[in-house]
């Protein structure tokens, strides 16, 4: 990643060439966000930046409902640097890792499960599993958005094992179940503007 400097520069203008290659999490409201949110830009002390919607979840901070972070979580600015990593990113979107786990996708690879943890970290600072948990909830808010699906089928073609680990991780990530999130788009987006534009100062 780019230094502070450059990327708080970038948060400041909102600038698009840096969309998907940080995210910006503020420590006083324990959100995550787009470089390009049109929430107001915190001060440099309350910014802390990553290079991933993962490693921002396994920080502890919560995905802005206004610019939806967690809808892209990679970038084609590193896509190619390393194969084996975007080979992986593209078997764990197909749901490599909702079936098997890292040690069978590290074989489909041709190279051994820490390699792989270590290039993960490398490019994402954030583990497969963590980011193929980020991927199963951007299914699952999709699905939950988009379709009159019920919740066992939505947990079961987002990936997730069982509802109950669906409704798990939708908890700990935004502290409500998946089932808020089908009840109107107006009231999630007034909460999404009430919850993304007040930042401590």
């Amino acid at each position: 990643m780019r230094d502070f400097d450059a990327n708080y520069a970038a948060l400041q203008r909102r600038d698009p060439a840096v969309d998907g290659v940080v995210f910006v999490a503020v420590k006083t409201t324990g959100i995550y966000c787009r470089p390009v949110c049109p929430a107001r830009t915190p001060y440099a002390r309350n910014v802390v930046f990553y290079p991933s919607a993962a490693a921002a979840e396994r920080a502890g901070y919560r995905p802005c409902l206004r610019c939806r972070p967690e809808t892209a979580p990679f970038c084609p600015a590193w896509n190619g640097t390393r194969t084996t990593v975007e080979r992986a990113l593209a078997l764990i979107e197909a749901g490599a890792l909702d079936r098997d786990d890292v040690a069978a996708l590290a074989e489909r690879l041709g190279i051994g499960p820490r390699h792989l943890s270590r290039l993960f970290a490398d490019h994402l600072d954030a583990s497969p599993l963590q980011v193929a948990q980020t991927l199963r909830i951007q299914r699952a808010k999709r699905l939950l958005g988009n379709t009159g699906l019920s919740i066992p089928l939505i947990a079961h073609r987002a990936g997730f094992s069982s509802p109950r680990r669906m409704n798990a991780a939708f908890s700990r990530l935004y502290g409500r179940p998946p089932s808020t999130f089908r009840k109107g788009a107006k009231r999630l987006q007034r909460f999404a503007t009430t919850n993304c534009t007040v930042v401590a100062l």
